[in-house]
């Protein structure tokens, strides 16, 4: 591949697509997992009332199978409607193979809602898990998530991811032309926010460690600017506008630098960006092009992507710089790389016939494994909880989101209703 193809791939290929609406994100299963365990999610005393997006319960249910770790029942499928554990006869709920059980109550308490919920254990017959709260009604389905990540994180021993966000690209076409949106929705799709409109194109957003900024690359000015911007006041910052190439910005787990792609002394290179004091400390220093850099959680490395070896490949090399290490050798493209939050693996897009798919790579045994089955799956990126990976996916002519379980046994699809979105990046957690 020549470097000029090399660098438009790397680069721009993110925000050459065509226009789309602005709109929520659908969920649609593409493969389940039969070994996965069964749980039964009550409709909440109370609910009857709620419209769909405010239904705990369903929320609750969808996250849980999204999940890929339990397969909730069907509500056509419950023995009996118990809001309170001290309601259930476990038998029942034996006999239609639930493992665990969930009941729940919403009550109003003037202009706000006290919400209970109660998990157990089917096969022991006891309780697990308990909690009150008290929240206004449009905070329904933040707070469902936050039950999912207790249920979750009481059964598996994990954290939960439900909590967390998503950013992405999108575009739309209106008479004046093209109006590019970076937005920021909950991790199942929902609850969409568009933090930025653009006439020119916005591409490769990543979150800060706290999960407060965005860093992205913009082309308001007509030429390439990395910009930091403040999730919730949309304060905005231009923190790289030098000449040519400023893209794929990366934080550092501190949050204090930024990796990037630069190409100021004529080449395209790996830098780190001091923020603070905007000082430049340039990483790589070869004829080929370099780019698409990502942090080690421990800080003390940087994987990149470079064609260095004749093909695409994936490196790796020390922050204080030396000498990089090829990582990828099985196939002739390996690229777009993000670490797992335990910092064991890397998920990546691999070259797999004539298509794209994504794959991860067992950093202690170089063993590569496919997850996808796509022709043009890219833009790969890790829940915080390392069980999840989103991407963007090519469905037709429809340009999706969709995310893989990182065993590869469970997929799921987002897409607009009426158009293509693309980008992903998942956020850390919500500490």
């Amino acid at each position: 591949m020549s470097k000029i193809r090399l660098y438009m791939m790397a680069l721009m290929v993110g925000w050459l697509i065509s226009p789309v609406a602005m709109a929520q994100l659908t969920i649609e299963i593409t493969r389940g997992v039969d070994a996965a365990q069964p749980i039964a999610v009550v409709p909440f005393a109370g609910s009857e009332l709620l419209a769909d997006e405010e239904d705990i319960a369903a929320i609750i249910r969808t996250n849980l199978r999204l999940s890929g770790q339990f397969r909730p029942l069907a509500p056509s499928a419950l023995p009996a409607q118990p809001t309170r554990l001290e309601q259930v006869d476990y038998g029942r709920w034996r006999a239609v193979r639930a493992d665990y059980l969930v009941v729940g109550q919403i009550s109003p308490q003037g202009d706000r809602y006290a919400v209970r919920f109660q998990l157990a254990d089917v096969l022991r017959t006891e309780p697990l898990l308990g909690m009150s709260f008290t929240v206004h009604r449009q905070d329904f389905r933040r707070l469902a998530h936050q039950i999912s990540d207790r249920i979750y994180q009481e059964l598996t021993g994990e954290r939960g991811a439900f909590s967390t966000r998503i950013a992405y690209v999108a575009s739309e076409r209106r008479d004046s032309g093209v109006t590019y949106t970076l937005s920021v929705a909950d991790a199942d799709g929902h609850a969409p926010r568009v933090i930025l409109r653009s006439a020119q194109p916005l591409m490769s957003p990543s979150w800060s460690p706290d999960g407060a900024r965005l860093a992205y690359v913009s082309f308001e000015q007509g030429r390439a600017q990395i910009i930091v911007q403040e999730v919730y006041t949309g304060e905005r910052r231009v923190v790289s506008s030098e000449p040519g190439i400023n893209g794929a910005p990366a934080w550092s787990p501190d949050g204090r630098r930024l990796a990037l792609t630069l190409s100021r002394d004529g080449n395209p290179e790996i830098y780190i960006l001091e923020l603070a004091s905007g000082r430049l400390q340039r990483l790589t220093n070869n004829s080929a092009i370099d780019t698409e850099p990502t942090w080690s959680p421990d800080g003390q490395h940087i994987v990149f992507t470079s064609d260095r070896g004749g093909s695409p490949q994936l490196y790796r090399i020390a922050v204080q710089g030396g000498r990089a290490q090829r990582l990828t050798f099985e196939g002739s493209y390996n690229a777009a790389a993000a670490y797992s939050p335990d910092g064991e693996r890397l998920v990546l897009v691999h070259r797999r016939g004539s298509g794209f798919t994504i794959a991860t790579l067992d950093l202690a045994t170089g063993q590569l494994r496919v997850l996808t089955e796509g022709s043009l799956d890219k833009s790969p990126s890790f829940a915080p909880n390392g069980r999840m990976i989103i991407h963007s996916s090519v469905q037709g002519q429809r340009e999706v989101l969709a995310t893989v379980a990182v065993d590869g046994r469970v997929r799921q699809r987002l897409a607009l209703r009426d158009g293509q979105v693309r980008e992903p990046a998942w956020s850390p957690f919500n500490d």
